[in-house]
């Protein structure tokens, strides 16, 4: 039992850094977001801004698809399925060795996969940008191949691009965030190209959703969204 207890209890305590990223410190990397990567004719999403709401007007840009890895993918879908723009978040695996792997496989570490989320979304809707924005902020990109007690190369940091932009803006993001100094210790997150997504097994899917109550979604998925929500609460759905 104790062992249970300690394996829920040390990847809290282990996300110290991000819960410990505060306001002045969102305010410089947001600064440096819009300088960055937004035009004179861009606004930040607001809620149904009509400014925003216009911008998307101008052209009519097919959905792009991202895929994401930052420690166990029950926590990053929880977060990723509550923002404005994005229309579909699968648990899965990427990076790997072999098809169609099972999810006992990865977790052994021999495959190669990392657990990871295929994010669909709206460009128009919700910047590229500010999607890894938001994913640095919500996982520990410093630590290399852990997050918290979960320890492993699938639980690596590691975003897979799907086109050449998301290449540039990733790498870009990752050296703006360095520069700016937002962790003491470098940034670890892989960047390479996609290359295979493999969805997870039915009952990873909507995790959090469908089991709220349990020991790890109360003790770690649950006060990282009430972070996320605080920090990040202009650009979350309404319902």
């Amino acid at each position: 039992m104790g062992v249970v207890i300690l394996y829920i209890i040390l990847p809290f305590l282990s996300y110290g850094k991000w819960f410990e990223i505060n306001r002045s410190d969102m305010k410089v990397l947001e600064q440096s977001y819009n300088r960055n990567y937004m035009t004179n004719n861009e606004v930040p999403y607001k809620g149904n801004s009509p400014a925003y709401r216009s911008v998307s007007e101008r052209d009519k840009s097919a959905d792009e698809t991202i895929i994401l890895g930052g420690g166990c993918f029950w926590c990053i879908e929880a977060i990723f399925e509550r923002l404005e723009g994005v229309k579909n978040v699968t648990s899965g695996y990427s990076g790997g060795k072999i098809a169609n792997p099972t999810y006992r496989e990865v977790v052994s570490g021999l495959t190669g996969h990392a657990e990871v989320i295929k994010v669909i979304f709206d460009p128009y809707i919700i910047r590229f940008a500010k999607l890894l924005e938001i994913f640095f902020m919500v996982h520990d990109p410093t630590t290399l191949n852990r997050q918290g007690a979960d320890v492993g190369t699938q639980y690596r940091s590691v975003i897979f691009y799907t086109t050449e932009e998301q290449k540039r803006v990733a790498h870009e993001i990752k050296t703006l965030l360095e520069k700016e100094k937002i962790w003491p210790d470098p940034i670890v997150t892989e960047i390479s190209e996609f290359s295979g997504f493999y969805k997870a097994e039915d009952y990873h899917q909507e995790y959090y959703r469908n089991n709220p109550n349990q020991g790890y979604c109360r003790m770690v998925i649950a006060p990282k969204l009430e972070k996320f929500e605080e920090l990040f609460r202009d650009y979350i759905r309404d319902n």
